[in-house]
């Protein structure tokens, strides 16, 4: 296999061709890995201006703030261009789940459940950070890291 790279100003966004005299198993591989990586990864942009692509995965949290919604992993925080209402559909089978109206968690991601607090729980994800939810949605929090379904 090779890889040929080619920068050129005629692209105005990456483009990726898998070329080959006849489809095989191989090919067949390499488009389902393509697609894999760039069906769930998300396009978002970090503080600096700088395009990338998150993995669903290596997320904390989504957010909303002002008229924005940010991404959270353990290195910072991106802007992304959906709407928490879309990546709650989108990512409900990633672990993702929503504890308030305006954040959703990986639930994969929780380190602790801080339930002192009355009326309010906190939780505490793996990086440190801290947010809050109410008691009403403590038992789809549950279910989902017990592995069950609602």
């Amino acid at each position: 296999m090779r890889i040929k790279p080619e920068i050129s100003a005629k692209y105005a966004e990456l483009e990726i061709h898998v070329c080959k005299n006849r489809e095989d198993e191989e090919a067949r591989r390499v488009l389902e890995e393509l697609h894999a990586l760039y069906d769930t990864s998300l396009p978002a942009t970090d503080e600096r201006g700088n395009r990338r692509r998150l993995m669903p995965k290596d997320l904390v949290s989504f957010f909303a703030e002002g008229q924005r919604v940010f991404a959270m992993d353990a290195e910072g925080r991106y802007v992304v261009s959906k709407k928490l209402y879309e990546l709650e559909s989108e990512l409900a089978n990633a672990g993702f789940v929503r504890i308030s109206k305006s954040e959703l968690v990986n639930v994969r991601k929780i380190r602790s459940l801080d339930l002192s607090v009355m009326g309010t729980i906190r939780v505490i994800m793996c990086t440190g950070y801290e947010t809050y939810t109410s008691r009403r949605n403590v038992a789809k929090i549950k279910a989902l890291l017990l592995g069950e379904k609602e």
